[in-house]
């Protein structure tokens, strides 16, 4: 069992809302990075480790789009 994961929490992203402005790829990057054409979020780990938590919640706080939500596992993230 994998002690270091937060099972409770998914991270889900909107591709079509993003806008490419790389801060979540800035604030996260074990958990987010950007295409390399368009620029837009591309996720690497959709349940993070413990200690990415508090990076991956500032960076959907930052994110000028609202692309990022976070969810308890097994809830749909809002609209």
């Amino acid at each position: 069992m994998d002690m270091g994961r937060d099972r409770d929490i998914d991270v889900h992203i909107d591709r079509d809302r993003c806008l490419g402005a790389g801060m979540c790829a800035l604030t996260a990057p074990l958990v987010f990075d950007q295409d390399e054409d368009e620029g837009l979020v591309v996720l690497l780990d959709a349940r993070p480790a413990q200690e990415q938590l508090a990076a991956v919640r500032v960076a959907a706080g930052v994110c000028p789009a609202s692309a990022i939500a976070l969810t308890r596992r097994g809830s749909s993230p809002a609209s």
